[in-house]
């Protein structure tokens, strides 16, 4: 019997092991058949796979290169080098699906958008319960485990278009349980398009949509903002990445409930019409947060700077660098905006700014401390006869403890400002009511002649003479003005007129001659009062000082010419101008020529050194302005260049660059709807060999021109140096003259008389704002 029972228990075991291995054979192979079968029947999509495992009596499935395709189509939706999955087959017996563990090794997805359809719109309709079937389902499901490894998500937007990627996705999660609310779990994932990572875990309750969450980010390519940017502007490039630690609580439903702490960063960061030519970039953009909560009306932050900013905007005929990307108004972006049927992430960025900064002036803040280090605040105008640039470098503000409960904030602005001058800002601001702040600002050092540009297209008259002082103080209450101004012009001096097409003219000698008091300088106070909407400027003393100028004035003359005369006279023997273009010595230029010849010729151990200061910027663009029009005359006079004489010379050279057909020759041979400015326009149509050429062979020809006026005898004494391109103060190419082993007795008197009238009234006044 017991032998018996022994065959019958070892017989029985091989059986039923036989039972389980033939049916796990065989079901393995039959689940792939079935899945391949009925694979578009019951989902619409075609499926493959290597092959299939599956044990039945452990409830463990494992399907290989899984591969789940587009709805009719051969691309991929769906694939994944391993899924495997256990199932709890007792507790099927409850009516409870249970999957233990879920694991999907290298899965690879591709979600696909037109307009508001999704790729994946089919499967959500075909296994979405049916509305009008309100029958409660007994079954219950829950999956314990969730585990992607080295995973794939492609996004594709087809309208915009949006092509973007994250590679080596990890998901780890406990999964989620039907009889508890919470899910949980970590991820991690890097940019599938240039640099960075992201990692951190997560809390979301499915019931009452309560989340929360730990991220941390590092250099995060946000190369994906580029691609939206291009719905909203006819042109550009954006590049940044991303760094921050930020934890947050809140609720999906609504997105003002959230409450966050933690550092953001947004790094190297570039905006701008292509990637050699920035509009907007910084270093550093950071934040650091203690504490904001829109709903509980509270913003507190460590610190918020701008490190190495970079603005720049600049002025066209019609419009500007930022309506000709933006369109009119942003118009580009206006529309978008309007437009439900797209997502665009920077619109949804921008909305999500506003909804958690909308209170915030209304809410308790505190910053301890605001600043901008190190800015460069650039402005180009190029809707004149001539470019006009000036810019803030470098500009810092500062601004600490920043607390809505204090009486008053205290910021502070310094900037230099070049080509010359510098700023300097302070304000104390009441931080509960914007319309009240006391103010004391001084802009120093600024040369008039930098606004040439300005007054040769509305005046005809430059100058090359100028500094530019303005200081005030304004104390400002519920919006009301009280404020001091004062414009302070020392030594101003108008040159000759240029005479030009498409400039207007205003007697500007004779209006300098009414403003300009005795001493030489323009002083006037003006007081501000009324509010912001209605300004009133207070010009007694301007009126005061230009009735007093008439009737003291030509009392002054005699001062006036002697002043003048002296300052002529040192500045004849240390300077040696050259007007744009000039190559040739004037007649007046010449008799101060022929006094240094002569001082040199009585004093034989005495020789100078001449410094050429080029003022290469504007010299190269008033050539670039000849040749572009040089070769719009000799096309229109079908002419060669051999043919060119002086006449046509003076014709060019009379020739406006605002001239309309001019500037339609320029469009019609460069057809270029990305030149926005006359100079980028010739600069095209010339090319920059030539303007260097043309530049290296004007400061020949001055040298030579300035040499021939010496006679042999005294050339030995005179000694050119390699010329210095600068932006000069007084506008203008000039030859820096030194003297060794003696100077002119007229200049040394000349010196002293200077020395004797500036400690005089009216000069003594503004001795401090004199060059030595």
């Amino acid at each position: 019997m017991k032998k018996t029972t022994k065959k019958i228990v070892i017989v029985s075991f091989i059986i039923l092991f036989l039972v389980v291995g033939l049916t796990i054979v065989f079901i393995s192979p039959l689940t792939k058949y079935l899945v391949q079968k009925y694979d578009e029947k019951y989902t619409g999509r075609e499926i493959t796979m290597d092959w299939a495992y599956v044990n039945p009596f452990t409830g463990y499935f494992h399907f290989s290169n899984l591969k789940i395709h587009e709805l009719k189509s051969d691309s991929l939706f769906f694939s994944s080098d391993n899924l495997k999955l256990n199932i709890s087959l007792l507790k099927l017996i409850s009516s409870t699906i249970e999957i233990s563990e879920l694991t999907l090794d290298h899965p690879i997805g591709t979600v696909i958008q037109n307009k508001n359809d999704f790729n994946y719109t089919d499967l959500i309709e075909k296994f979405m319960p049916d509305k009008l079937d309100t029958t409660v389902s007994g079954w219950r499901f829950s999956i314990l485990k969730v585990k992607i490894e080295g995973g794939e998500i492609h996004y594709l937007e087809n309208q915009i278009p949006i092509n973007y990627f994250v590679k080596e996705l990890n998901i780890e999660s406990s999964g989620m349980q039907w009889d508890v609310d919470t899910v949980a779990g970590t991820f991690s994932f890097l940019s599938g398009i240039g640099t960075g990572s992201v990692k951190g875990d997560f809390n979301v309750n499915l019931k009452t949509k309560n989340y929360k969450y730990d991220l941390v980010v590092k250099k995060f390519d946000l190369n994906i903002i580029e691609q939206y940017m291009k719905e909203l502007a006819n042109y550009g490039t954006f590049r940044a990445n991303l760094d921050a630690d930020i934890k947050a609580i809140g609720n999906l439903n609504d997105e003002r409930d959230v409450t966050l702490k933690g550092m953001l960063a947004i790094n190297d960061f570039h905006f701008g019409k292509d990637r050699t030519e920035d509009y907007l970039s910084w270093d550093k953009f950071v934040m650091a947060i203690k504490d904001l909560s829109p709903n509980k009306h509270l913003y507190i932050y460590d610190s918020v700077a701008l490190i190495r900013p970079y603005f720049k905007y600049e002025m066209y005929d019609s419009t500007d660098n930022l309506q000709a990307m933006f369109g009119k108004d942003g118009a580009n972006v206006s529309a978008v905006a309007d437009d439900n049927s797209k997502f665009n992430l920077i619109i949804e960025i921008a909305r999500t700014v506003k909804v958690l900064a909308r209170n915030f002036f209304q809410s308790y803040y505190r910053i301890n401390r605001l600043a901008i280090y190190d800015g460069d605040l650039k402005f180009n105008d190029f809707s004149l006869n001539e470019k006009f640039s000036a810019k803030l470098d470098p500009f810092n503000f500062i601004a600490d403890s920043i607390d809505k409960n204090r009486t008053w904030v205290t910021a502070s602005l310094k900037s230099g400002i070049k080509p010359f001058g510098d700023a300097s800002v302070s304000v104390k601001i009441n931080p509960k009511d914007t319309s009240d702040f006391d103010m004391q600002y001084h802009f120093r050092n600024i040369s008039a002649a930098s606004f040439n540009p300005y007054l040769i297209s509305y005046t005809s008259f430059p100058v090359d003479r100028g500094k530019i002082e303005l200081n005030g103080t304004w104390n400002v209450r519920n919006g009301e003005i009280k404020s001091v101004n004062h414009l302070l012009v020392i030594d101003p001096r108008v040159t000759k007129r240029v005479k030009k097409k498409h400039a207007d003219w205003i007697p500007l000698p004779l209006i300098f001659s009414f403003i300009r008091e005795y001493g030489n300088v323009i002083d006037y106070e003006i007081p501000i009062t009324g509010s912001f909407k209605n300004p009133k400027f207070h010009l007694k003393d301007v009126i005061f000082d230009l009735i007093g100028n008439i009737f003291v004035k030509p009392v002054k003359t005699a001062y006036r010419m002697e002043v003048k005369e002296v300052e002529y006279d040192i500045e004849k023997s240390l300077t040696f101008k050259w007007p744009t273009l000039q190559t040739s010595i004037l007649s007046s230029q010449k008799k101060f020529v022929n006094k240094i010849e002569s001082f040199l010729a009585d004093n034989p151990q005495a020789s100078i050194t001449i410094y050429p200061k080029q003022y290469e910027a504007k010299e190269k663009e008033y050539i670039l302005f000849f040749e572009a029009k040089k070769k719009y005359y000799m096309a229109l006079k079908e002419k060669g260049d051999d043919s060119f004489d002086e006449g046509d010379s003076l014709k060019v050279n009379s020739l406006s660059v605002r001239d309309t057909k001019f500037n339609n020759y320029l469009d019609n041979i460069l057809k270029d709807t990305m030149l926005f400015t006359i100079q980028e326009k010739c600069s095209k149509l010339v090319g920059l060999s030539i303007v260097n050429f043309g530049f290296n062979k004007l400061k020949e020809a001055r040298a030579d021109s300035f040499k021939s006026c010496f006679k042999k005898e005294v050339l030995g004494q005179i000694k050119i140096m390699k010329g210095e391109n600068i932006i000069p103060f007084n506008g203008f190419s000039f030859y820096k003259i030194e003297y060794s082993g003696a100077i002119p007795k007229s200049l040394q008197k000349a010196y002293e008389e200077l020395q004797v009238l500036n400690e005089e009234a009216p000069r003594n006044k503004y001795l401090h704002g004199r060059p030595k």
